[in-house]
């Protein structure tokens, strides 16, 4: 079955990071987020993977390529993010059978795109407490009767997740009217399926939107707890491993260093010595993590450096960014309460009492500077020496 797997928008909500990489394409464990979609596709069946993209496409291309895991790849280019429909109709030229849906910021457990796939036509649903916020699968039986969107007394606790297992009929379906919100709605379409197909719903077990940095750390948080314990790089001296660590060829863990997993220390990077790195934390490619360093359930993206004498905790630092000595980033409130962060210029609760700092691509900062929870560090932003930072810059 094909795979449709939208790719192109901009990720506004995950700014800065996404300053120069489209959000499918952040990383999360050993691979873009859009991969591990990706991978569940194929595991499932996938004939053909089509990438719909946009913003920063060739980040998609080089990555995939022609070939992925032995499956077929093209690419579609939505010119403009109009809405989901739109997206998949970009595709449509490569469609020419039944055809699967799957968001490329989402992340599902394998064993539930299965089936989906296997339940075609289908919808994927999450089981949730309060759905007046989701759009609610109305059911009959095994049978989805509808959709209704945020409503005062949903029909079920199903929400829909934005996976659908389409018939190659709803290829033609596509062209739909703009909503109110100026939007082509893929609802649109799925309203048809139902009206014409006994259409399916599908539980999944698992399943995360990974639309904000917090989101990211979760997505991070999920799938380095599947980590197994490899150590294919170089451990030198008395640098102790603990747990499920992978340090990949070409990485360097040296003397004095504790690495509890689940960690995953990238090729090119450097740990130590006498650093700490604990909790679920991304060592990213070619990344410095130096001298009495405490680097704590944090992601730390290509190319970044946290050289001397630093704390970072639950933060996001973007590829490239360097932290100057002595810098510290507190994460816990002291009144207990939930950190909150800007985004697209609105105050929004983490809804996680431990979180640190997002900083953007090549921010830097000077020695001895702090850092308040939930601050936001724009790309290139700077500090200066013994500064404390309590907003955004």
């Amino acid at each position: 079955m094909q795979t449709v797997l939208l790719a192109a928008g901009e990720g506004t909500r995950m700014r800065p990071l996404t300053e120069t990489v489209p959000k499918p394409m952040l990383p999360v464990a050993d691979r873009p987020l859009c991969a591990h979609t990706a991978d569940a596709a194929v595991e499932a069946g996938a004939s053909e993977l089509v990438f719909v993209v946009g913003y920063e496409a060739d980040a998609v291309r080089s990555f995939f390529g022609d070939e992925y895991r032995g499956v077929p790849v093209s690419f579609a280019v939505q010119e403009e993010q109009l809405g989901t429909a739109h997206a998949v109709r970009a595709a449509r030229e490569h469609l020419d059978e039944a055809f699967v849906v799957l968001n490329g910021d989402n992340l599902y457990d394998p064993a539930s795109v299965e089936a989906l796939f296997e339940a075609a036509p289908a919808i994927a649903a999450i089981e949730v407490e309060d759905p007046r916020n989701y759009g609610v699968l109305s059911t009959e039986g095994d049978r989805i009767t509808g959709i209704v969107e945020k409503p005062a007394d949903p029909p079920s606790n199903l929400a829909n997740a934005g996976a659908y297992a389409f018939p190659a009929e709803a290829r033609e379906w596509l062209d739909v009217e703009k909503s109110e919100r100026g939007e082509y709605e893929i609802t649109d379409v799925v309203a048809r399926v139902i009206d014409e197909y006994d259409v399916a719903p599908v539980t999944l077990l698992r399943w995360l939107d990974v639309g904000r940095p917090w989101e990211l750390l979760e997505a991070n948080e999920w799938k380095l707890g599947d980590l197994d314990r490899r150590i294919d790089g170089e451990v030198r001296g008395d640098a102790e491993l603990r747990g499920d660590v992978v340090v990949e060829e070409g990485a360097v863990v040296e003397p004095g260093v504790v690495i509890e997993g689940p960690v995953l220390v990238r090729s090119g990077a450097e740990v130590g010595p006498n650093a700490y790195v604990r909790g679920a934390t991304l060592v990213g490619e070619d990344c410095h993590i130096g001298h009495g360093v405490e680097l704590k359930n944090s992601i730390v993206m290509r190319g970044a450096n946290v050289p001397h004498l630093s704390y970072v905790g639950d933060s996001l630092l973007g590829t490239d960014v360097n932290l100057g000595a002595g810098t510290q980033v507190a994460n816990l409130r002291h009144d207990g309460a939930d950190v909150k962060q800007t985004v697209k210029g609105d105050r929004v609760s983490t809804g996680r009492r431990k979180y640190g700092v997002v900083a953007g691509p090549g921010a830097k900062t000077a020695i001895n500077t702090s850092l308040a929870p939930g601050v936001v560090l724009s790309a290139e932003a700077t500090t200066t020496p013994g500064e404390s930072v309590t907003r955004d810059r």
